[in-house]
């Protein structure tokens, strides 16, 4: 028991347990009266005061619904201010515009049918244009749990809806991107398993989206280049480099579905998704490209006349067949052959013919080496045989043996008209102590093969270090 004195003090003079849910017994009885036997203005009064959309909807015995109490964002939520909303009661259906007043009742009849609170979305016009708001029916039940009441309120969700129709299109040009994509996109999560795979990805690796779909990405990869694959996501998963290209290998490649591989160009970005990292990978078939540098890169090395290595190459091979030989202090050879007379056959049968002994003598002579000799034609009719792992004998006796071929004429060939026949010299030098260059034991066995022309031509001479 609460007493206020003249000082206007709070005392509570009598407290006992009994007393205590006696008393929050009448405060729930109170709050129920308040609910169901609150009078038409102490509602409104109520619904006033709530800075949201709100009514309160009451079904009489004809069944027909009136709004008893609503506030002036009610009636803004279905287009604008009404005159139905200055008194009430007034139905229901006159305030809900036509276009959507028989879903909004539906609603209604359902949440007074079943007894349970609903939600819904719905649009509506208004000057400012098309509002979308969340509108929630909880029916109020009485004590035989019976509802002739529904509290209705109304929030604006608008900028939500906005927000998802934006990112509804975002996500629809991002798919258009993807599937339209030349380069084939695909996207791993961090435990390499496939959640996007395009179009053009399918068309490349001969799979559809539905194979892929959850499968590892080492499918997509030939087995020599899987180890280490996984230590790579790893490490690029925790790396603050975002995106980088795939430069590590001098060239990467791709298996298709049947087995067959094809050489790709890589560049893979990555991003964090709901704590999670997602790699997604640009990867484009470079088999074109492969092929036009394969064939530059021969065409830089090749003689085109006769597909022997050209003096470019030379210097690239002598080099490092050079480096190895004094390493491994090991012997090198290098044969220098000049065709003898090669201007009178140009003079005599003209050039074309010409050129066929330069292609026969490359043809017959790449046949006579060793598979580990290299065969190079420098320029004319001189060519350089570098031959590794050979001393002076060895060198000599090949250069012998080269020379009695092409004496001999112990090779076909189809010249119209009478044989051409034609002969070689051959000058060998190999590598000694002063040698610091491949050039120096080219020189010496240039010298040589001047010797052996000055000596009759057709013949072999050793060039001394």
């Amino acid at each position: 028991m609460l007493e206020r004195d003249e000082s206007k003090l709070d005392n509570v003079i009598i407290c006992n347990i009994a007393e205590i849910q006696l008393q929050f017994q009448k405060i729930e009885l109170f709050k129920r009266i308040l609910m169901y036997s609150v009078t038409q203005l102490q509602v409104q009064a109520f619904v006033d005061g709530v800075g949201a959309s709100i009514a309160m909807l009451e079904r009489d015995e004809n069944k027909l619904d009136n709004v008893i109490a609503c506030n002036n964002f009610f009636s803004q939520m279905f287009g604008g201010v009404s005159r139905l909303t200055e008194t009430t009661p007034f139905m229901l259906k006159d305030l809900i515009p036509r276009y959507n007043r028989m879903e909004f009742m539906d609603q209604v009849n359902q949440c007074f049918t079943e007894q349970i609170p609903l939600e819904f979305q719905q649009a509506f016009d208004s000057k400012n244009g098309t509002r979308w708001w969340r509108i929630s029916l909880r029916p109020i039940l009485d004590e035989q749990e019976k509802s002739y009441r529904l509290l209705i309120t109304g929030q604006d969700i608008s900028s939500k809806i906005e927000l998802e129709h934006k990112l509804k299109i975002t996500s629809s040009r991002f798919a258009s991107v993807i599937e339209a994509a030349y380069d084939c996109i695909i996207t791993i999560n961090q435990r390499e398993k496939i959640v996007l795979f395009n179009k053009a990805a399918q068309e490349l690796f001969g799979y559809n989206e539905g194979e892929m779909l959850g499968q590892s990405i080492e499918v997509l990869i030939p087995e020599q280049y899987r180890d280490g694959h996984a230590a790579y996501v790893d490490k690029f998963a925790h790396s603050p480099i975002k995106s980088r290209q795939m430069e590590e290998r001098n060239r990467v490649f791709g298996q298709h579905k049947d087995g067959s591989q094809f050489p790709v160009e890589i560049a893979i970005s990555k991003i964090n998704v709901g704590g999670m990292v997602e790699f997604t990978a640009i990867v484009r078939d470079i088999s074109d490209k492969v092929r036009l540098m394969d064939h530059l890169a021969k065409q830089a090395s090749t003689d085109p006349l006769t597909g022997l290595l050209n003096r470019r190459e030379f210097e690239e091979q002598g080099k490092i067949m050079f480096a190895l030989a004094r390493k491994n202090k090991e012997p090198l050879s290098i044969l220098m052959l000049d065709i003898d007379k090669f201007k009178d056959i140009n003079d005599n049968y003209g050039h074309d013919v010409g050129d066929e002994i330069l292609q026969l003598l490359s043809r017959v002579g790449s046949m006579t080496v060793r598979h580990l000799d290299v065969f190079i034609r420098l320029g004319g009719e001189e060519f350089v045989i570098l031959m590794p792992d050979t001393y002076k004998e060895q060198g000599l006796a090949m250069a012998e043996r080269v020379r009695k071929i092409f004496e001999t004429q112990s090779f076909e060939h189809n010249w119209n008209g009478e044989p051409i026949p034609f002969t070689v010299s051959i000058g060998v030098a190999i590598m000694s102590e002063d040698d610091s260059s491949v050039d120096q034991m080219l020189k010496r066995a240039d010298e040589a093969l001047y010797d052996a022309k000055d000596g009759g031509r057709n013949r072999v001479a050793f060039g001394e270090g």
